[in-house]
């Protein structure tokens, strides 16, 4: 094991990303900085690029006591961050595959055959989807983003902190959104660090893989 580094120093954001439980409660990240922050992490992957990450941010003091009642441990980050942002999966993610295709067309990335080959396979895939396997892929799509938010806020001078002990189905009806619809991923609190990050222990590649 090993102290957390990179090998490459053009990778040096995703060493300098920490944990952060305290923030400057005085500093606020504005609406434009905040939808860049997003844009810039939108740039993830996603399965059949249906991009079926949905964003609900929670700064107003009103919000933030709302979110309180819900995120047991973690009333620090909450208190003094700029920001919490709830990332959500829909659920009917599918339902925007024909406008997807048709600005990839309009951008002449495909043709007009290539999407409509496409839709039919993301039919033929819809039909035989289970719950269950749309739910995984939202949670696989959905820490993809997560992931890509928290590296994308470390090169705006912004820290954060991943959290996942809070009640997810009581903060969605919270919220006002459709619980069938929306699945919980996770909460992002994102701010200026008001305390020191510190290193922590990682495996080294060799430790934990297999050549085959």
């Amino acid at each position: 094991m090993e102290i957390k580094r990179v090998k490459n120093p053009a990778n040096k954001i995703m060493q300098e990303r920490r944990t952060i439980r305290k923030y400057n409660p005085t500093v606020k990240i504005s609406k434009q900085e905040m939808s860049n922050i997003l844009q810039d992490a939108l740039t993830a992957p996603s399965s059949l690029n249906l991009q079926p990450w949905r964003f609900v941010i929670i700064e107003s003091e009103e919000g933030k006591k709302l979110l309180s009642s819900h995120i047991m441990f973690n009333q620090l980050q909450c208190e003094t961050s700029s920001a919490v942002i709830a990332v959500f999966g829909d659920r009917e993610n599918f339902t925007y595959a024909d406008e997807i295709f048709s600005a990839a067309v309009r951008f002449g990335l495909i043709t007009e055959e290539n999407k409509r080959s496409a839709l039919e396979k993301y039919e033929a895939y819809r039909s035989v989807f289970t719950d269950e396997r749309i739910k995984d892929t939202l949670l696989l799509d959905g820490g993809l983003v997560c992931m890509q938010i928290m590296l994308a806020a470390k090169g705006y001078g912004y820290d954060t902190n991943p959290i996942g002990g809070y009640q997810k189905l009581e903060l969605t009806e919270a919220l006002g959104l459709d619980t069938k619809r929306y699945i919980p991923i996770l909460l992002i609190s994102i701010g200026k660090a008001d305390e020191e990050g510190h290193d922590s222990i990682r495996f080294s590649a060799d430790e934990i893989t297999q050549w085959v």
